[in-house]
C-alpha cells in the first residue's frame, strides 16, 4: 500500500534496492527511443511518414495512473470505482468490459487538461500524424461498476467534449490527428467530429449491407476522411469476402464491378483508392490477398493476436508493381 500511495520513504527503499534494475529498464527505453527515431528519420528521408496509435485508456497498473490517481475514478484504496468498455451489440450478448479505470474529467478540466495535453505532445513528437481510439468516448464514454463480469449494467456518461481539444490546440496549434469514429455515432459525436475538423474513418466492409443504406458507402464520402477496407480489428478482405451473405455479395460485386472469380479483394482496394479521402490505408494483408491465417486481432479475446508478420517470402516484384501502379493510377502519394 506505501508503494501504491507513492510513499517518499518506500519508494527512497525500493530506488536503492532495485537501482541496477531501473538502470537496465532506462537503458532498455533509451535505446528503444534512439532506435524509433533513427528509423522514423529514415522513413522521413524517403518521403514516407509514419502513423501512431493512442488508445483514449490507460491501464490500471500503469505509470500514468499511478502518478496521477486523481485523474481517474479510484476508491480511497486506489482502486477503480467505474472502468471502461462498450454496451451489448448484435456481436457481443454481453458486451465488452476492457476494465480501464475511467478519467476524472472533472478534475482533468481543473488543471486545464494539462495530462491529456502532454499526452499528444509526446505523440507528436514520436509521429508524424495519430489515430486516437475510441475517439467517441471523448463525447459520451460508457461507465461500468467495477466489481461487474460483463459489461450489461453499464450506462453512459458525458466525456469532456469539445472543451478538450480547444484547450489541446490552445496548447499545441493544429495537429495531424485521425479520429477513429466507429461505434455508436450519435449526432453530438457527428458535431464533435466537425467541430474538431479531424478527419473520421470510412472503412468499406461497412459499406454493403443489402437491406439498408450505409454512411459507409464509397460515393459518400467527403475529402476530410480515412478510407479503409478494413482495420487491425477486422478480418481481412479475402476472409470477409468468403463469409458474405448471397445478397450482400452480389450487392459489392455489382457495387465494385467485379465479374471474375478472384478479382473481389483487388476491385475493392482499388474503390478504396478512388474515393475522395485524402487518404487511404490498404492493410498490406487485403493487398496479398491472405485470408483468416492472417487476420491480425480479434477484439475482446486473448492469446493468438498480433502475430501475422509480413516475411521477405511474401515480397514479390508483381506486388511492388501492382501497389505503385494503383498508388499512381488513383493520384495517392
Amino acid at each position: 500500500m506505501e508503494i501504491r500511495t507513492r510513499n517518499k520513504n518506500a519508494i527512497s527503499k525500493l530506488e536503492e534496492l532495485l537501482s541496477e534494475d531501473i538502470k537496465f529498464q532506462l537503458f532498455l527505453q533509451y535505446t528503444a527511443y534512439k532506435q524509433f527515431m533513427d528509423l522514423k528519420k529514415y522513413a522521413n528521408n524517403n518521403g514516407i511518414n509514419i502513423i501512431g496509435d493512442i488508445p483514449i485508456y490507460v491501464a490500471y497498473d500503469s505509470s500514468d495512473v499511478w502518478i496521477n490517481p486523481n485523474l481517474f475514478q479510484l476508491n480511497d484504496e486506489l482502486k477503480p470505482i467505474h472502468v471502461a468498455g462498450v454496451p451489448p451489440d448484435g456481436f457481443t450478448a454481453l458486451g465488452q468490459l476492457w476494465g480501464n479505470p475511467l478519467y476524472n474529467w472533472s478534475n482533468h478540466e481543473k488543471e486545464d487538461f494539462k495530462w491529456w495535453i502532454k499526452r499528444i505532445e509526446s505523440q507528436m513528437s514520436l509521429f508524424d500524424m495519430i489515430r486516437i481510439d475510441h475517439f467517441i468516448g471523448f463525447e459520451n464514454y460508457y461507465s461500468i461498476p467495477a466489481k461487474d463480469t460483463n459489461a450489461i449494467n453499464g450506462k453512459w456518461e458525458k466525456g469532456p467534449g469539445i472543451k478538450l481539444f480547444k484547450k489541446i490546440k490552445e496548447k499545441l496549434g493544429d495537429l495531424n490527428i485521425i479520429a477513429e469514429d466507429l461505434g455508436v455515432i450519435t449526432d453530438d459525436v457527428r458535431k464533435l467530429l466537425k467541430d474538431t475538423g479531424f478527419p473520421g474513418m470510412k472503412l468499406l466492409q461497412f459499406a454493403f449491407d443489402s437491406r439498408d443504406e450505409s454512411d459507409y458507402i464509397p460515393y459518400s464520402y467527403d475529402e476530410n476522411s480515412i478510407a479503409y477496407t478494413g482495420t487491425h480489428d477486422n478480418e481481412t478482405t479475402r476472409q470477409w469476402f468468403n463469409k458474405l451473405n448471397k445478397d450482400d455479395l452480389e450487392y459489392c460485386l455489382d457495387y465494385i464491378n467485379c465479374e471474375v472469380k478472384g478479382n473481389e479483394v483487388d476491385s475493392l482496394i482499388k474503390i478504396a483508392l478512388s474515393t475522395k479521402s485524402k487518404l487511404t490505408i490498404i492493410p498490406m494483408q487485403d493487398y496479398l490477398d491472405l485470408g483468416e491465417e492472417a487476420r491480425m486481432n480479434i477484439p475482446s479475446t486473448l492469446g493468438g493476436n498480433w502475430m501475422w508478420r509480413l516475411e521477405k517470402d511474401y515480397w514479390k516484384k508483381d506486388l511492388e508493381f501492382k501497389i505503385a501502379r494503383w498508388t499512381k493510377l488513383y493520384g495517392r502519394k
